[in-house]
């Protein structure tokens, strides 16, 4: 997969213009890694389905409908009262149903006969900014604690951008999250997913 608007490149506030390139912040939102995550399945597998369960937020900082659209997908219902709720299609036969929701997974699918849910967190993936760096530090360690308090059934993943830093957590948190069945994948500026694994 290789997609260019993933990111949103906006200017950084003063107190973080200097720990990023040009004083421009790479955000890779978390609907997008939803999205990306979502068409690795797609793509992936034999599934033609997927769920999405953003929150309002989510929707606020990232534009479900319009991403879809470029992609081919054709809005064909509509669920709850926002734009981007509803069912899309695909003239390849997939089908993505976003639905705002908590407490569901943020990313559900199917691959090799077995259920797939995944949380994802999303964050600023230029910055040397320690907050910034904290936050993605931080989104990795709250997806793997959602998923341990989940009751979702299947496999379990971990979804969050990839950094040096995230990936250098992943990689330390990787046996323990193995031996509690949950998985971590890292996604990249362009939607290319790189699982971690325990080697």
């Amino acid at each position: 997969m290789d997609f260019e608007d993933l990111v949103e490149r906006v200017k950084a506030p003063d107190k973080r213009a200097d720990k990023v390139p040009d004083g421009i912040e790479h955000k890779l939102h978390e609907g997008a890694v939803m999205v990306a995550y979502a068409m690795h399945l797609l793509c992936t597998s034999q599934s033609v389905r997927v769920h999405i369960h953003p929150d309002g937020e989510h929707g606020k900082r990232f534009d479900f409908l319009g991403w879809l659209r470029l992609r081919g997908f054709e809005k064909v219902s509509s669920v709850g009262s926002t734009n981007y709720g509803g069912e899309y299609q695909h003239e390849n036969g997939w089908n993505i149903t976003i639905k705002p929701s908590s407490g569901k997974g943020d990313v559900v699918g199917e691959k090799d006969g077995k259920i797939i849910s995944a949380e994802c967190k999303g964050g600023v993936v230029n910055t040397r900014h320690a907050g910034q760096v904290s936050r993605l530090y931080k989104g990795l360690c709250e997806a793997v604690g959602l998923l341990m308090a989940s009751e979702n059934p299947g496999r379990q993943v971990a979804v969050v951008p990839w950094t040096e830093v995230t990936m250098r957590l992943a990689k330390r948190m990787m046996p323990r999250c193995a031996r509690a069945g949950i998985e971590i994948a890292l996604i990249g500026e362009r939607g290319e997913v790189i699982n971690v694994t325990t080697d």
